[in-house]
């Protein structure tokens, strides 16, 4: 794999896992808890679609078959989607949906800031302006785990449910395949091993102050989704996603 090649994928791993977090946000409009809630949400999922279109576009680019930003989120089959396994899995209850968000904004967090100082300027640049956004994700969804984790019993019991059901899917944010370790060789992307201390440190630090024991670092894990191997998941929220676009393909409003 050469470096051209190894950064469409890695371009793909990030708006992918984007498109399918925020695709998964975008099903609770109309069933958050609370109105300013499902506002909240609904502003989270509009960035990552935000992030996902400009990783989509430098991917386009670089890839050059005609395939633009839509037709790479639209046009693409579950084994060819590279997002991690933690997005797709369901929302379940609200301890699942924040806690979800939460593993995930603390990597995105992380890897957002080392891609800032990428030496690929167009990385660099579209790092800068998500990383604004996802600082904000980061503050309000360890909150909310605090919040559940160190609240009454009830929430305690859901928020510990949700870190020792969501634990399994972590692993495959901080550990690094070629892909990653070509990145991080061109100076794109994080150093792994830094990125797995950075992790697993403030995912540690916020468990702590919210009352809730984490599973084992050495505990098995799912892993796949960086190479096209999913949970069943995926392939119905690309059913529900792409439907209008395999139905009617390039249709438009005029």
């Amino acid at each position: 794999m050469n470096q051209k090649e190894a950064l469409t994928e890695y371009l793909l791993r990030l708006a992918d896992s984007d498109m399918i977090l925020g695709q998964r946000l975008c099903e609770l409009c109309g069933k958050a808890p609370a109105l300013e809630e499902e506002m909240a949400l609904m502003n989270v999922a509009l960035d990552l679609v935000g992030q996902a279109r400009n990783w989509y576009e430098y991917a386009s680019d670089l890839i050059d078959d005609g395939r633009d930003a839509d037709k790479l989120a639209y046009r693409r089959d579950a084994h060819d989607y590279r997002n991690l396994l933690l997005t797709e899995q369901p929302n379940e209850d609200y301890a699942v949906t924040m806690g979800r968000q939460f593993f995930f904004d603390v990597w995105h967090y992380f890897t957002l800031k080392s891609l800032v100082n990428a030496s690929d300027e167009r990385v660099a640049g579209i790092a800068a302006k998500a990383l604004k956004e996802v600082t904000y994700h980061l503050r309000r969804s360890s909150e909310w785990v605090k919040r559940l984790g160190d609240g009454t019993e009830e929430s305690h019991r859901r928020m510990q449910d949700a870190v020792d059901i969501l634990w399994r899917f972590t692993g495959e944010l901080i550990t690094p395949d070629e892909t990653d370790q070509l990145m991080a060789q061109a100076g794109i992307g994080p150093d792994p091993e830094q990125l797995k201390e950075d992790w697993r440190g403030l995912v540690k630090e916020v468990l702590q102050e919210a009352t809730l024991t984490p599973q084992p670092d050495d505990a098995w894990m799912y892993m796949g989704g960086k190479h096209g191997e999913h949970t069943e998941h995926l392939g119905f929220i690309l059913a529900e996603m792409q439907f209008l676009q395999r139905a009617y393909p390039d249709a438009t409003t005029w």
